[in-house]
């Protein structure tokens, strides 16, 4: 019998909280078989495990929070010897202190065969009745199997030879819900609850920081605690902006996004003024300027608002800025960003517009020295050429460390911006 101790996950981390389960008590697993997802303050990370065997306890429930080096799950040997060389050999899957011992390395680790149609079933799979061996080859099968909590096992297979196809997943989601449909009592307070002294009024609920927030706290809280910062913001006519993105679409290229071809002129503003492109270094007294930009971008998760970054979006063409956000766009909904991606950038970028409003006065990001927002992008009466027109308009607003610049500097990127949304053809020709 094996215990796998939470591992240490690096960056200073000292515990995790169990997102969910992937495997439940008895169930058999082989080495590097995904055992749980765990919330650090920075991401998600999917756990393997290094022991092969049958669950035998689940140290904590869903939302627990685990401190680093206590126990996570137990595994048992579940036919004596025949996984204790798995065991020796480790997990191949490394984390920061976590991962295949120095020491074992030259063990060989049995691997376990595909389960697949007209093929005997792998080792792990031997234990389970014939009738319940999962014949599913398709990553992303087994995802939204995982997601929806189907057991992959209680499912027939419509595909060749019983595979199980994304179909039958689908199929068992919708027969679960069916039989689900009925009226929901809406929960009431009861007179017993907790009641505030101030309002009078019953506590509804209360919900412990994960992690994760605890971190956007913190980084929020000094940011307005040590930034002296200030706002300045201006109307734009996006109008050309929406047109060059609609010119670069065609039947079979999508073309780059609005985001990237406002990044590519955020970053261009960056060049120019790399003040805003820095940071402060309270210790030395002095303010320090990056050769390059990691340009980070708002994005809102179903854990909360996450700032990933482009490395090195000073480097891409526009098409390859659009190339990484989407990436990075997919992974933050996944919860599959890295801690590099998370902690990496030198500026932000955050497009409130896609929440349908027009204007925040946003927290820059510590220790970050600028952020610069975007609003909607509406149709607006805009006087041009002294002609009451309408126009795509949005709202620009630079919200700036005052202790790297005064307002000149943060003026004059904010205009440089602006400019080039209202003239992008003419921009392009500079950049």
């Amino acid at each position: 019998m094996n215990t796998f101790l939470l591992p240490d996950l690096g960056e200073g981390l000292t515990e995790a909280e169990i997102v969910r389960w992937l495997v439940k008590v008895g169930d058999v697993v082989a080495v590097d078989t995904p055992i749980a997802e765990v919330e650090t303050a920075k991401s998600i990370v999917e756990l393997p495990s290094p022991y092969a065997g049958v669950i035998e306890e689940l140290h904590g429930e869903p939302g627990t929070t685990v401190p680093v080096g206590k126990p996570l799950i137990t595994v048992g040997d579940p036919d004596g010897a025949a996984y204790r060389q798995e065991e020796r050999a480790g997990s191949g899957n490394v984390l920061v202190g976590y991962g295949t011992d120095a020491g074992t390395s030259s063990v060989r680790r049995r691997k376990p065969r595909s389960v697949v149609s007209g093929k005997k079933p792998s080792p792990v799979a031997e234990n389970v009745p014939e009738n319940k061996v999962p014949l599913v080859i398709s990553p992303l099968v087994r995802r939204l199997a995982r997601d929806a909590e189907v057991d992959l096992r209680e499912l027939t297979g419509s595909g060749e030879g019983g595979l199980i196809v994304r179909r039958d997943v689908e199929q068992a989601i919708a027969t679960r819900l069916a039989a689900t449909q009925e009226p929901v009592a809406v929960p009431r307070p009861r007179v017993s609850e907790p009641v505030v002294a101030r309002t009078g009024l019953p506590e509804l609920r209360r919900v412990p920081m994960s992690g994760f927030r605890k971190a956007v706290v913190a980084t929020l809280s000094r940011s307005r605690a040590e930034i002296p910062e200030a706002t300045t913001w201006v109307d734009v006519d996006a109008t050309a902006l929406v047109e060059l993105r609609e010119s670069l679409r065609s039947a079979t290229d999508p073309g780059p996004g609005l985001l990237a071809l406002m990044a590519r002129f955020v970053v261009a503003g960056l060049l120019k003024y790399p003040e805003l492109n820095g940071f402060v270094d309270t210790e030395r007294e002095e303010l320090v300027q990056y050769d390059g930009v990691n340009l980070g971008l708002a994005a809102q998760t179903d854990r909360g608002l996450v700032v990933p970054a482009v490395a090195g979006a000073h480097a891409l063409t526009t098409r390859g800025l659009d190339a990484e956000i989407r990436r990075l766009t997919e992974s933050a909904r996944d919860g599959r960003l890295t801690q590099q991606e998370l902690t990496c950038g030198t500026f932000t970028l955050n497009n409130y517009g896609s929440f349908g409003v027009d204007g925040s006065a946003a927290i820059i990001n510590h220790p970050q020295v600028a952020i610069l927002g975007v609003g909607r992008i509406i149709d607006r009466p805009w006087v041009v050429d002294g002609e009451l027109a309408i126009r795509k308009l949005t709202q620009l607003s630079l919200v700036f460390d005052h202790r790297v610049c005064d307002g000149g500097t943060a003026a004059a990127f904010l205009r440089f911006v602006a400019d080039a949304f209202e003239n992008p053809a003419s921009a392009f020709a500079d950049l």
